[in-house]
């Protein structure tokens, strides 16, 4: 299992962290080791979306990114096609903290930016290395191993 998902499922397990399926679906179209990881894990680590509240308040982002005239418009196709804005209306629904790398940028025009939404959309958000931090998530290098000569 990847290193980062694998710091991660901890958290997963005492209910403190979680992803949703839009991701799940994203990770397995890459068909690697996070692919595989995430298979295992889709059971209990992605949550659905198709929940009503959940479809009205991505319908609700996807309606102010297409009415925001500073976004392209491949910013705005992107948006709407990706799991970004899912993730922060599944964040706002159920009132939780999104955790994302990417920063604020007010004046971005060629992304729609996880942050920008979370701050139109009062969703409190935190960087990954901070989450990280606040779950005490332990990342363990296995030995290289030597080959024989």
């Amino acid at each position: 299992m990847p290193g980062f998902w694998a710091a991660l499922t901890p958290s997963h397990d005492s209910n403190r962290i979680c992803s949703i399926d839009k991701v799940y679906d994203e990770l397995v179209a890459e068909g690697d080791r996070v692919a595989e990881w995430a298979h295992k894990a889709a059971d209990t680590f992605f949550k659905k979306t198709q929940d009503k509240a959940v479809l009205d308040a991505f319908q609700e982002m996807v309606a102010w990114v297409q009415a925001e005239t500073q976004f392209t418009s491949a910013a705005k196709a992107e948006f709407a096609s990706v799991a970004d804005g899912w993730l922060v209306a599944f964040a706002r629904v159920n009132g939780l903290v999104l955790a994302t790398q990417e920063t604020y940028e007010p004046n971005v025009r060629n992304r729609v930016k996880i942050p920008n939404v979370c701050v139109e959309f009062d969703v409190e958000y935190a960087g990954t290395f901070d989450m990280l931090e606040d779950l005490k998530a332990k990342f363990v290098l296995s030995p290289r191993r030597r080959r024989k000569r």
